[in-house]
């Protein structure tokens, strides 16, 4: 009797972290004989001869019985075991007894025997099989075997990466994940989304802050849901909190980016709008969160109406003044004035105005926060369609480290093709000099 070739194992992955589906039960078929298999002995001809027709016969129990017989027959060779352990691991599977069907399968590939072409199949079906049997640390051994020798698919990786996370071996999963998501970054390759969720889950379960706010800004750089931002910017708020400067910021992102849900959000960015001498900001902001009925109680919808009273009646006063302005801080020596008129224009939606005026105060010099100032510069230039100027001003903000990182996925959120574009009233004219290079890139 000739070996039958290897049998192929399907199997379904479950892409959730948090509850990995269950595999479906492995299904094998055997393949046409070899004609250069090696042969079985003469004294084990007839019960792997019955075996086999039983085995044609799809009668399972009967097949697994006559083997289990000529397996304990005297005289039998090392091909002979060999042939038993492929035909009972083939039953075992089709009657859907698994740790049987592992056990005959690593005798198999432990005989020697198993042609060179053959090995990679069986070594993935058995990191497989092993993973739905919960056998994680056999399921890691032959995945990893799988991967040294060259041939894992991404079916087997993931099989790895999971079973470290299920086996709670929380360090080993991110550093296996992370050094998949490594080298498909380097190879040009997207990271798959089960990748990023484990390695989040992994650095959530390590108690690691930094880690998962990395973990999420990869999440957010190559699968940009708004949860994910909203998950992600809820974090960086919490973060810069301590700093005025440097939470309004982080609410202007939020806010291009439509993560701003609780009214508090919204009053406290209105807030800081004020302070920062932006009352028409203060005013949009507000208005925008009435627009989506962000108010409910009559408590916050009265606070919130005297707010934006407030910011109309301040607004309304500071655009009066902004052309003197303008002219004093044209004529200073130093770009205070010029920030602060940038700042101004910036609030009522005129960015090229905004980008002029910036641009000057950092040319002028005398800046007291110059990455805060060159990143509204960049927003400013990112609003008024200008992307490729945005682009080169957000990765020239340096000094603050969580305005850096604004800045940073500021330059994602525009490479993304998100943002508000420039009003109908503030769309430069074809050719008008605003401070910007007449060809421009405008964002999708």
């Amino acid at each position: 009797m000739k070996v039958r070739a290897r049998f192929l194992s399907t199997l379904i992955l479950g892409a959730a972290v948090a509850a990995i589906a269950a595999l479906a039960p492995a299904t094998s078929a055997f393949a046409q004989e070899k004609e250069k298999a090696p042969k079985n002995s003469a004294a084990l001809a007839k019960p792997l001869s019955e075996a086999n027709a039983a085995l044609k016969a799809k009668n399972y129990p009967d097949a697994i019985a006559k083997l289990k017989a000529a397996e304990g027959m005297a005289g039998k060779t090392p091909v002979d075991q060999y042939i038993i352990d492929q035909m009972l691991a083939f039953s075992y599977i089709k009657t859907n007894n698994l740790p049987e069907a592992a056990k005959y399968m690593e005798a198999e590939l432990d005989s020697g025997m198993v042609p060179q072409s053959e090995q990679p199949t069986i070594v993935k079906e058995l990191a497989a099989i092993n993973y739905q049997l919960k056998n994680y640390d056999k399921a890691i051994d032959f995945g990893n075997r799988a991967i040294k020798g060259g041939y894992a698919d991404e079916q087997t990786k993931t099989i790895v990466g999971q079973s470290y996370y299920l086996k709670g071996d929380w360090k080993n999963t991110l550093k296996f994940e992370q050094d998949i998501v490594n080298s498909q970054i380097k190879a040009g390759q997207t990271p798959t989304n089960e990748s990023l969720a484990l390695i989040y889950s992994a650095c959530t379960k390590l108690q690691d802050e930094a880690c998962q706010t990395q973990a999420v800004e990869k999440m957010v750089t190559y699968y940009p849901k708004p949860e994910t931002w909203a998950q992600l910017l809820y974090t960086l708020r919490k973060d810069t909190s301590g700093n005025e400067t440097d939470l309004f910021q982080t609410y202007r992102l939020m806010l291009d980016t439509d993560v701003l849900k609780e009214p508090s959000d919204y009053t406290e960015m209105a807030e800081l709008a004020l302070d920062q001498g932006s009352p028409g900001e203060a005013q949009a902001v507000l208005e925008k969160a009435q627009a989506k009925s962000v108010f409910t109680d009559q408590r916050s919808k009265d606070r919130a109406q005297r707010l934006l009273d407030s910011a109309k009646k301040r607004a309304s006063a500071d655009q009066a003044g902004l052309p003197k302005l303008q002219q004093e801080a044209d004529a200073a020596t130093t770009g205070v004035k010029n920030l602060a008129v940038g700042r101004a224009y910036f609030g009522y939606g005129q960015y090229d105005k905004a980008a002029d005026q910036l641009s000057k105060g950092l040319d002028k010099g005398g800046v007291k926060n110059e990455a805060d100032a060159r990143l509204t510069l960049g927003i400013a230039q990112f609003k008024g369609s200008h992307k490729d100027d945005a682009m080169k001003t957000f990765k020239a903000v340096k000094g603050d480290p969580a305005l850096e990182r604004l800045a940073n996925l500021w330059g994602l959120h525009a490479k993304q093709g998100n943002g508000t574009s420039v009003s109908q009233t503030e769309k430069p004219k074809k050719g008008a000099k605003t401070g910007q290079p007449k060809k421009v890139a405008r964002a999708h």
